[in-house]
């Protein structure tokens, strides 16, 4: 399992989500945490994906020195992280998105947990009020930065959003199994972006399971002073859904 954590696309520290990183090496996986570039080393989308890609082939390419099973592979994301796990399971055989060393591995994945991710990153304060939409739309959002600004503006470019930039355009038959988790009462990533995602893997025939967390905002923000933000998604309820899926989609020793 490759956890790729969250950060806005500003930051990306491979040492987050330690607790929940814990729990699925208990239930017997390895796991192996992501840090990759951002908005601060002047990357933007397609070089996270890249890098995500590339960690998953040094695994495969070491697998026997960290006791990997290569064929059974898994990248689980969380909010900037769910949007790369999501494009790195749907770009699965695309080689525009290989970058780096250990080219002669695949970074195919068979499973793809993507927590309250963006997909059209166009509509990702769709759910939300005026004062939300402003300040995403604001110039100095590393999110919009991170994915492309229209020429001659400060202001995304909604085509590049809507068509490379986004998960959905990328999806054919057959794809890895996808498990997405949204919470009902997220304020910064509306909850529609994971169902359009989810609707339009299940209309190609894929494996997408989607579950709505009640009351549950975007994942811990404890960073930001909410302590239990954190709460409904470090529960053994919602954890033992991401284990069960992986059993499902990776088997387990």
């Amino acid at each position: 399992m490759i956890f790729v954590t969250g950060g806005g696309f500003v930051q990306a520290s491979k040492e987050a989500a330690l607790n929940l990183r814990t729990y699925v090496a208990e239930a017997g996986f390895v796991v192996a945490s992501v840090e990759y570039r951002t908005v601060r080393n002047g990357a933007n989308y397609r070089d996270g994906v890249a890098d995500v890609k590339s960690a998953i082939r040094y695994l495969r390419a070491n697998a026997a020195k960290y006791d990997i099973d290569k064929d059974h592979v898994a990248v689980w994301g969380e909010s900037a992280g769910g949007y790369l796990a999501a494009m790195v399971g749907v770009t699965n055989g695309n080689k525009s998105f290989e970058v780096g060393q250990n080219l002669d591995q695949t970074s195919d994945v068979q499973a793809v947990v993507d927590k309250f991710g963006a997909s059209d990153i166009s509509k990702m304060a769709a759910d939300f009020d005026s004062h939300a939409k402003d300040a995403f739309n604001a110039p100095d959002n590393p999110i919009v930065q991170y994915i492309a600004i229209a020429p001659g503006t400060h202001q995304l470019d909604t085509k590049v959003a809507a068509t490379v930039a986004n998960p959905m355009t990328y999806i054919k038959s057959p794809m890895p199994a996808f498990l997405l988790f949204h919470g009902s009462q997220d304020t910064l990533i509306s909850p529609s972006q994971t169902l359009v995602l989810h609707n339009a893997l299940a209309a190609a025939g894929g494996n997408s399971t989607r579950y709505v967390l009640d009351g549950a905002g975007h994942g811990d923000l404890a960073f930001l002073g909410d302590a239990k933000s954190g709460l409904p998604w470090s529960s053994k309820e919602a954890m033992d859904i991401l284990v069960d899926f992986l059993k499902r989609s990776l088997g387990s020793r």
